[in-house]
């Protein structure tokens, strides 16, 4: 996060400062992000203890909405709190302050890493770039190393890494991929895929990144069930392309585990092109809704 924005509203003259968080979580625990009643979710966790802190009601907007069982590094959101907020002596108009406070009263799976105060023009959600995702996949016979099951999902057969990489490369650019998204009502499928490679860590364990300009429902850990479909010999790198030329979820995708994937990284561009940025992503959405099929989105999982 940059540290040279300027805040929305300059704290003390009664208005409201827009304040960028940073934040990585567990989500073994967590029924996903977005507040569902009866479930704890990471928004609900983190809006009840900012507007404890805060003494007001605090929304969170998030770049992406992950799933249950998904995890988080390098999640964005943001904020906008009351000015006077800031001025308490333990935050003393230093936003950063938020930090230490948070960690002191979250529980321990869920961390805001960073907090800065940003122009009213950042959005988390229609200000990114793209979104990367990475997903760790054991094929052991043994299976996940303990230490790190609940961060790494498992597969029953052995892969191949170089075949993994040949059908990912397959897939690769802007392409309606409907057939690796569940169906959610008023939602593009058309994304483009601009990463999606594998390699084997120090351990043996499979880590996979992905990033594109945004992701659909389920998107990622279909095509994560689709290359390691390929990847132990089951299926063709042909078979892993033709998907691309389906128009609907196919029932021939695997969805990987959740528990291996997390969200690594959003990318924003540079502040003075957040409002421009933030124009594009809306009128992309709205261009959809009338009928358009061009890319937008925020969601993956």
């Amino acid at each position: 996060m940059s540290d040279t924005a300027e805040p929305a509203v300059a704290p003390g003259d009664g208005g409201f400062c827009r304040l960028r968080l940073l934040i990585g979580y567990d989500g073994t625990d967590f029924s996903g992000w977005a507040t569902q009643p009866g479930r704890r979710t990471v928004c609900e966790t983190l809006e009840t203890t900012l507007s404890t802190i805060m003494r007001s009601p605090v929304r969170l907007t998030v770049a992406g909405r992950t799933d249950a069982g998904v995890h988080a590094g390098g999640q964005v959101a943001h904020c906008d709190v009351p000015a006077a907020a800031l001025d308490t002596r333990s935050i003393g108009g230093d936003p950063s302050r938020l930090v230490r406070r948070l960690a002191r009263m979250l529980p321990g799976d869920v961390r805001v890493k960073a907090v800065d105060a940003v122009p009213a023009e950042f959005d988390a959600r229609f200000s990114a770039l793209a979104r990367r995702y990475e997903y760790r996949l054991a094929d052991a016979a043994w299976g996940a190393e303990p230490t790190l099951a609940r961060i790494t999902a498992d597969w029953p057969r052995p892969l191949d890494v170089e075949a993994m990489n040949a059908a990912a490369s397959r897939l690769l650019g802007l392409h309606d991929f409907a057939a690796f998204c569940r169906y959610r009502e008023g939602s593009t499928t058309i994304r483009e895929l601009q990463e999606f490679v594998w390699r084997r860590d120090e351990n043996g364990v499979l880590v996979g990144r992905v990033r594109a300009d945004a992701f659909c429902w389920s998107m990622v850990r279909s095509l994560v069930g689709a290359v390691a479909s390929v990847g132990d010999g089951r299926r063709t790198e042909d078979w892993c392309a033709a998907l691309l030329d389906e128009r609907s979820r196919s029932a021939k995708v695997p969805v990987a585990q959740a528990r291996g994937l997390s969200l690594a990284q959003v990318y924003y561009p540079p502040p003075e092109q957040w409002a421009a940025r933030n124009r594009r992503t809306r009128d992309v959405r709205r261009a959809h809704e009338v009928g358009g099929r061009s890319a937008g989105g925020c969601c993956g999982g």
